[in-house]
């Protein structure tokens, strides 16, 4: 099976945190190029997706969605604090599968770890993210392809590596 895992530009974000890396970055601060990440998600990874979100977006993309999709969150142990009264410390992950049934182990559709404090690529995900991801779309190593629509860090590249190891 061929699954994708699409971690971009959170709404609004593009060009304040990526425009000097990236020169098309302003395009995320668009909804239409959300919309447009989704329907490319439906239409060529049928066998399954997942995509990072800011928590703020979830109620304008999840209409765009199928409906048998499902939500997980990803709560974080650390996270930047802000000046705010709500320290928002958690991202859905929207995903979904065309492998059904019974797994072994279990996944939740949560996971609680801290943020990675990686430099040099703004939004990384820590290496326990990636693998929860993985497993919410049942990926199997051998079996499966997964494209990593954002690449930037490489930690989906690395989690598939480390699975494929064991």
């Amino acid at each position: 099976m061929k699954f994708a895992y699409a971690d971009p530009p959170y709404f609004g974000f593009g060009k304040k945190l990526y425009g000097k890396e990236h020169p098309e970055a302003h395009k995320w601060d668009e909804k239409e190029t959300h919309l447009e990440l989704i329907k490319k998600l439906c239409d060529e990874y049928p066998d399954g997706w997942a995509l990072s979100m800011n928590m703020a977006d979830l109620k304008w993309q999840l209409p765009a969605m199928p409906d048998d999709v499902r939500v997980g969150v990803y709560a974080k142990t650390w996270h930047q604090i802000r000046p705010t009264f709500t320290q928002w410390a958690w991202e859905p992950v929207v995903w979904r599968t065309e492998k059904k049934g019974k797994r072994t182990p279990m996944v939740r559709d949560w996971i609680t770890c801290a943020a990675t404090k990686q430099t040099g690529t703004i939004g990384a995900k820590p290496l326990v993210f990636n693998i929860w991801v993985l497993d919410l779309l049942g990926f199997i190593p051998e079996e499966d392809e997964l494209d990593d629509l954002f690449p930037g860090s490489k930690g989906m590249e690395k989690a598939t590596e480390m699975l494929r190891l064991f």
